[in-house]
């Protein structure tokens, strides 16, 4: 061989060899692309029939034990019905009414949607830093649009009858809803899309709840873990899906295993899988930046004329569902956060007290021993007044047999009112950490809950209202809280006989509370008339009927002095993307996600 022969083999080798290694080393520059779920609750924006019956729909279709998913949502006879049986009535009058007062329309997904805009933007400046390509989206609980869903055509298709498809638009077939789209549920979700994409690995963050760990954010990893399941079998990929608020997989190392595919419906588990909570962090919770956004919200709504050592904090929070408590920390990560934001504002105002910082959840049936129980109806629990008609406060610790919290988390919300009362502060902030952004919960239900115990008239913008959050009135009260039950009462010698809802009876002597309508001996249900709460000036705590009728004008008995307001959630604070973003990024990290194919573990 000559050299001339050589030097030409040995240069092409050598240029061979260079392409193959630039290949090579543009395979490892190339930036690993991660899917970014936010988690969020969700809801819809406006009030209507397809509205509710869609967020109906959704709610079940997470439960496939639930009666509801097993004898409606699959059985095309029953889907005109869905919204006049259950608590579809009650919901009809709650969501109506709240979103009216609002000015008809429910800010909190145009909040969320401004946030998942500001993340993306922000984590795009992340991105050549941490030599990756982020794809980020939002998923919801229950949207009205079905593309945020985590797996939207898990309810477009019946799982055992393939004739049935979730089609329906009303009572009128597709003109009966305007602009419904019959194929709604047929399209992909944000995890599909995410894969379609080829993202390399899937990072959710939820606030869900403000981040603290809860049973419906489980639903949508569980969901979201399942496709990426199944897309990873179909493709030989090995995907992997990072729940930020669970880093150590708690809840589903801790989920019931007895009676197979079990869930809260089917009651007590059989058998529960104990897992300490020791050790198994949620570092969104425990985030001082998380409690911060909220200790904002509340300074903000401090009484100028109130000094802090009279100001008195309540933090008012939903639990969870019955029996979720075996495998669900959200109690435990919310006292987490309560603690934080209350050593936060101790810290920032040494002046307060202490015992002004106080938590409460709501109410849960209770039993009636006048029930007589069968097979049929094996339980004589029942809504009451004394419960405030709620059934929202099953604040049971992980890991227990119904434990509620100790010490200064232990109350009901009217029960830490009372405390604050009783103590003498002259304002009250009235909290919700689990909430980050403004909607119908904390703008009109809670303050009516609120006000039934101390009273509209305390409230601190009442004589100069608030036109900007209730355009039309001015502020959020209902004459009477419960303003979705039964107007008529029965009576003896009139069926008809309205009910009397003015706290301390009505002047033609109709008692109030109003007459209960169901029997002694069967339960109450949303729509009992003696469950509703006037909504007076001055409230019930503090107030004994026998000793005379309530004022409009001051009050007239022990009841509270002193002023209240509801505190302003994170809503657009910077901080919360700042929040988002820190986790996301440090997940990145900590995970060392490469490209597929990169010969990287």
């Amino acid at each position: 061989m000559s050299r001339t022969v050589a030097h030409q083999l040995f240069s092409l080798t050598l240029i061979c060899s260079l392409l193959i290694a630039s290949s090579f080393n543009l395979a490892q520059a190339r930036p690993a692309k991660i899917g970014v779920l936010y988690i969020v609750h969700g809801g819809f924006d406006e009030y209507s029939d397809a509205a509710l019956w869609d967020s109906t729909l959704q709610i079940f279709a997470h439960d496939p034990n639930s009666m509801v998913y097993k004898a409606v949502l699959w059985n095309p006879e029953m889907w005109p019905q869905v919204l006049s049986f259950g608590n579809a009535p009650k919901e009809i009058g709650k969501y109506s009414f709240e979103l009216e007062r609002i000015g008809g329309f429910d800010p909190a997904m145009t909040i969320v949607r401004n946030q998942q805009n500001q993340l993306s933007r922000i984590l795009n400046k992340e991105q050549k830093q941490l030599n990756v390509h982020f794809v980020a989206d939002y998923v919801s609980w229950i949207n009205p649009d079905p593309k945020h869903l985590a797996d939207p055509k898990s309810i477009y298709q019946s799982p055992t009858n393939p004739d049935i498809q979730m089609t329906w638009c009303g009572k009128e077939g597709e003109s009966g809803w305007k602009n419904c789209d019959t194929e709604r549920y047929n399209v992909d979700g944000p995890v599909e899309r995410m894969l379609n994409d080829g993202v390399d690995s899937i990072i959710a963050i939820d606030l869900t709840t403000s981040g603290v760990r809860f049973a419906k954010t489980y639903d949508v990893i569980r969901e979201a873990r399942n496709l990426v399941d199944e897309y990873n079998d179909t493709n030989g990929a090995q995907i992997k899906l990072h729940w930020v608020n669970d880093p150590t997989d708690l809840m589903a190392e801790s989920y019931p295993v007895d009676p197979i595919n079990w869930t809260y419906s089917l009651g007590k588990p059989k058998r529960d899988i104990e897992v300490p909570l020791e050790g198994r962090p949620n570092p969104v919770a425990a985030d001082p930046l998380l409690a911060s956004v909220q200790v904002s919200g509340i300074v903000e709504q401090f009484n100028p004329d109130v000094s802090p050592a009279e100001t008195g904090i309540l933090l008012v929070n939903h639990s969870l569902r019955e029996n979720n408590q075996y495998y669900d920390p959200k109690v435990d990560d919310t006292l987490i956060l309560n603690n934080n934001i209350k050593q936060q504002l101790l810290a920032a105002y040494p002046e307060m007290r202490e015992e002004n910082i106080v938590g409460g959840w709501m109410g849960i049936k209770e039993p009636n021993s006048d029930i007589v129980t069968s097979r049929r109806s094996p339980s004589n629990y029942e809504r009451t007044r004394k419960m405030r008609g709620e059934n929202l406060g099953h604040a049971w610790l992980y890991e227990t047999d119904d434990e509620m919290p100790g010490g200064d988390w232990q109350y009901r919300y009217w029960e830490a009112l009372e405390r604050l009362r009783q103590q003498g502060v002259k304002h009250i902030v009235v909290a919700f950490p689990q909430i980050m952004v403004d909607s119908v919960l904390n703008l009109v239900e809670l303050p009516n809950q609120i006000g039934k115990e101390i009273g509209y008239k305390n409230w601190l913008y009442i004589d100069k209202g608030d036109r900007k959050n209730y355009p039309d009135i001015g502020h959020p009260f209902a004459d009477y809280w419960g303003i979705w039950v039964t107007k008529e009462c029965p009576a003896i010698n009139n069926p008809e006989q309205l009910c009397c809802f003015e706290m301390g009876g009505c002047s033609d002597g109709r008692p109030y509370p109003p007459t209960q309508l169901a029997a002694i001996t069967k339960a109450r249900n949303d729509l009992d008339p003696s469950l509703a709460y006037d909504v007076s000036a001055y409230g019930h705590l503090g107030y004994n009927p026998s000793l005379g009728q309530p004022s409009n004008n001051a009050p007239v008995q022990s009841q509270y002095r002193g002023s209240w307001v509801m505190w302003t959630p994170p809503n657009d604070n910077p901080a919360v993307i700042t929040l988002l973003r820190n986790h996301i990024t440090d997940a990145v990290i900590w995970m060392n996600i490469q490209p597929a194919g990169s010969g990287e573990d």
